[in-house]
């Protein structure tokens, strides 16, 4: 009942609200006002007037569609680039090891190692870098072109200009070679055809040449590729480039498994060999890799290495732009290299001489045998000499901790791990050498021979446990004969044992025990036990 009630309260509201807006529209009735006083046109529709829900308005508002502020914190500037703050002339505690830099550490320095750091040197100390923090707004993250420097298209317009005015003079070369040879041998030229005539005429008018009548197997801009193409219509030969037909098999169809090859759908490549377990003449695919690593692929890395050092070192060189004249230039250094080698070689024979091809040493010192003589045992363990010695890595190797001779792991018994040199399982263990070895050797036998007397003593009869609980048990046999001088003794060290734990100042450092204890003992023992449920303890 309450809740019909409460629908037909909300449709009340609901067609209250309608005429109202209706009378508003109609100038009977006054324009709302928002949350700053101003007045709401009533012709908005009201999916504009409304805020959402997540803004907590009250009342309808166009505050949410106007443009909200930004935060103060966000910009639109860059980094900038390779700025140096601060030159040091020495190093300071804390900078980079390598370089001499405060702000990265030796692990992220981006320049070349050094044989000696300017941490040892104290020279040649790089500058600090000036490091910025600011957080980028909407626009500014998502500007293609923030941070480019528009002075460095003027190097593009330089190199078209210096290509512009290489080809004008070519030309101006070719136009008057011409002429001389039409001065030289005017016979010659009168069997020319018309077709060349036009030629030479539009060369000295213009002095142009028409790049678009250039044979089609002259470009080298990507290779073209002569193949079938089926269509619906019917078979046709065409040419395609660098694609594929629709009748071979895409490459992440060749196998399904989806931990084969790893297949990069945005640049459609698979590095990895999708099928490697199957034939590889029946294979037409085994992976980008293969072709990358393959053919002449390798010098082409070579040579756009070179250029890129060559464009570093100041040369003006682009592989990508100029590729016949990357590859001269790199043709020529690797000319100049090997004549150098050659030279430097022949000038250090011609100053010390060569030995190596004067003195040709025996074949048993060419074969690995030296005169360093090492004698061992039957054991393998060195008695005269020492043994070649072994080059060690980079790496950490037979660093030894908390005083062992071996490594973690040098030993193994019963699943579990340990040193050798102390038989230790625990990790973090001191090592306690032979010494160590003995005492867990006792251990272990102390343990075994309890094992052994707990077993044996189940297995005795059941008179040898009356005898000794005689001397132990609380029943006392009725036979049992006791020594009255020996009893006495024993009543006097009881006394003094009993005094010893009420003072603790007569009580001794030193704890004796003994596992011997004769009859008279165990009786005054008992003679002198309080008894807690004896009604008559308290006036003895």
């Amino acid at each position: 009942m309450a809740t019909a009630s409460a629908a037909f309260k909300s449709r009340e509201d609901h067609r209250k609200q309608l005429e109202l807006e209706e009378a508003r529209k109609a100038g009977l009735a006054p324009a709302e006002l928002d949350e700053d006083g101003k007045e709401i046109n009533p012709h908005i529709p009201q999916y504009m007037s409304s805020a959402p829900w997540y803004l907590n308005a009250e009342r309808p508002s166009l505050k949410h569609q106007r443009k909200w502020k930004s935060d103060p914190n966000y910009t639109k500037d860059w980094y900038d680039r390779g700025k140096k703050v601060f030159q040091a002339d020495k190093f300071r505690k804390g900078a980079c090891t390598n370089c001499g830099a405060m702000t990265h550490e030796s692990k992220t320095c981006m320049d070349r190692p050094r044989k000696i750091g300017a941490k040892f040197t104290n020279k040649f100390i790089a500058p600090d870098e000036k490091i910025e923090m600011f957080e980028l707004d909407y626009d500014g993250k998502r500007d293609r072109w923030n941070g480019y420097d528009p002075s460095t298209y003027s190097r593009v317009i330089d190199t078209y200009e210096m290509r512009d005015e290489a080809r004008r003079k070519f030309q101006k070369e070719q136009q008057l070679k011409r002429l001389q040879q039409k001065n030289s041998n005017p016979e010659a030229d009168q069997g020319k055809d018309s077709d060349d005539d036009e030629d030479e005429d539009e060369d000295k008018d213009g002095g142009e040449v028409d790049e678009a009548k250039v044979d089609e197997s002259q470009q080298m801009d990507f290779a073209k590729v002569e193949k079938r193409v089926r269509t619906t219509g019917g078979g046709s030969t065409g040419t395609v480039r660098n694609l594929r037909i629709r009748e071979d098999t895409a490459k992440y169809l060749l196998n399904l498994d989806v931990n084969s090859a790893y297949y990069d759908p945005k640049t459609r490549s698979m590095r990895e060999d999708p099928l490697p377990d199957s034939d590889p003449n029946e294979k037409f695919y085994e992976g980008d890799n293969y072709n990358r690593n393959s053919g002449q692929s390798n010098e082409f890395k070579q040579l756009n290495i070179h250029a890129w050092e060559a464009f570093e070192k100041g040369q003006d060189i682009h592989l990508q732009a100029a590729p016949s004249q990357a590859e001269l230039l790199y043709r020529d250094f690797k000319v100049k290299k090997d004549t150098l080698k050659t030279q430097t070689k022949q000038d250090i024979m011609n100053k010390y001489g060569d030995a190596a091809s004067a003195d040709r040493p025996p074949m048993e010192l060419l074969l690995g045998q030296t005169d360093r003589q090492v004698e061992y045992d039957q054991a393998g363990r060195i008695i005269k000499g020492q043994e070649k010695a072994v080059p060690k890595s980079k790496y950490e190797e037979d660093v030894f901790i908390n005083n062992h001779t071996t490594v973690w792991g040098s030993w193994w018994k019963d699943h579990q791990w340990g040193y050798k040199c102390c038989k230790q399982f625990t990790r973090n263990s001191y090592c306690t050498g032979q010494a160590g070895i003995e005492a867990a050797e006792a251990s272990a036998e102390l343990m075994r021979a309890n094992i052994e007397r707990k077993e044996a003593i189940q297995e005795k009869p059941a008179e040898n446990v009356e005898k000794n609980l005689a001397s132990w048990g609380s029943e006392v046999p009725d036979d049992l004969v006791l020594d009255k001088k020996k009893l006495k003794e024993a009543l006097k060290k009881e006394d003094e044992r009993l005094r010893e734990e009420k003072d603790d100042r007569k009580r001794k450092y030193n704890v004796t025990y003994s596992n011997d204890v004769t009859q008279e003992e165990m009786e005054a023992y008992r003679m002198k036990k309080v008894h807690h449920d004896d009604p008559m303890k308290d006036f003895l």
